[in-house]
């Protein structure tokens, strides 16, 4: 159980690395370096807080749609070597269900974080 562990936190660790190029907008020039295009330099407009705020929330449940995935994915690896004997077939079905709630919380929050930054965005134009 220990070595799950270090393995979940290892993935997990790797994916702030790989939303950091979105966070630093990476690969601006010198005359770009301005603060106020910042927001053009990457070819979009400048951001508010709730846009900015929104964007990292669907980087976020994006990796987590991805972690989702790969759960499915092991736990078919699981299911499938299995060779009918119960235990690992019953830890399979127990992974795969609790990928699945995990599926519809991550849908959910991503269905919730959206109307209200969609909400957000809409009071602060307004």
């Amino acid at each position: 159980m220990k070595n799950l562990y270090y393995k979940l936190g290892a993935g997990l660790s790797v994916l702030p690395t790989l939303a950091l190029p979105v966070a630093v907008h990476a690969q601006l020039t010198q005359a770009q370096s301005d603060i106020t295009t910042i927001g053009t330099a990457m070819g979009g407009t400048q951001s508010d807080l709730p846009t900015m705020v929104g964007t990292g929330i669907s980087i976020i449940l994006g990796a987590m749609g991805i972690v989702f995935v790969c759960l499915v994915v092991y736990a078919g690896f699981l299911y499938l070597t299995s060779a009918g004997v119960d235990d690992n077939v019953k830890k399979a079905k127990k992974l795969l269900t609790q990928s699945i709630i995990g599926l519809v919380i991550i849908v959910a929050a991503y269905a919730i974080s959206s109307f209200v930054i969609n909400a957000l965005v809409t009071i602060s134009e307004g």
